[in-house]
């Protein structure tokens, strides 16, 4: 089996569990060691840090506040001391929540920027010096609420839209030394698939969800793939959005 990653190392915010921890995974599984942020799931960390141990890669898990500047400095910090290097930060931790747009508090529109828009944004900052070392990658999960508004979710669209031109200026602003990407995954389902699930597979064309699998191949695609191909926003969302 190939591993192209062998070597590296990416650091996958928020990838204790769900999509996080699937991409986290997959870069083990092509070689990278790995380190993962937490908040308050350490239990499901430190369960991902064994199967990534699994692929005879490295692994560490931080706990890390993303509203705090200081920690996300010293995650950086932490990972750097660890592995020596760092050559992929995949910005994967968000928040997800719905409200009537009337209904939002300045409390809830600032939270949801801060670890959505403020966080990725932070985390690169810290890493930027290190990735342009090695002419890493950065690779940010936004999500097609960043390019179609969704009226019940509008303070989470607009820092997912904020993700997304982020994305793309520190994608000129740091060539040639950095290459960025944007993942944005559309209806992605773990579990039960209850009505409301439903409803999106009939309006989607591939007729199915997706799943925290083909965020994954998606994230591994930018973090292989030639250092040309940057700027790139990736819709996967079986033709949703079309």
């Amino acid at each position: 089996m190939t591993r192209p990653l062998t070597g590296k190392t990416a650091l996958v915010t928020g990838a204790a569990k769900r999509i996080g921890r699937a991409i986290a995974l997959s870069l083990a599984e092509s070689g990278a060691n790995i380190a993962i942020t937490y908040l308050c799931s350490q239990s499901e960390a430190e369960s991902t840090i064994r199967d990534l141990a699994a692929h005879d890669v490295d692994a560490l898990a931080v706990r890390c506040d993303l509203h705090d500047p200081q920690s996300i400095d010293e995650t950086v910090a932490a990972v750097v001391e660890e592995f020596g290097r760092l050559d992929i930060l995949v910005n994967n931790a968000g928040v997800f929540e719905s409200a009537a747009l009337e209904e939002i508090s300045v409390e809830r529109w600032d939270a949801m920027f801060a670890t959505n828009a403020r966080a990725p944004f932070l985390m690169a900052r810290a890493a930027y010096p290190h990735l342009r070392a090695v002419g890493g990658r950065i690779i940010n999960i936004g999500s097609l609420g960043g390019s179609h508004p969704w009226a019940t979710h509008g303070h989470y669209c607009t820092s997912k839209a904020a993700l997304h031109m982020l994305s793309q200026t520190m994608a000129k602003a740091w060539a040639p030394h950095i290459s960025v990407n944007c993942v944005a995954p559309g209806m992605i389902v773990q579990g039960e698939i209850n009505e409301a699930y439903e409803h999106f597979i009939h309006k989607t064309p591939m007729q199915r969800n997706g799943t925290a699998a083909d965020v994954a191949a998606a994230a591994l695609f930018f973090a292989t793939a030639p250092t040309f191909i940057t700027g790139q926003l990736l819709t996967v969302d079986g033709g949703l959005g079309l």
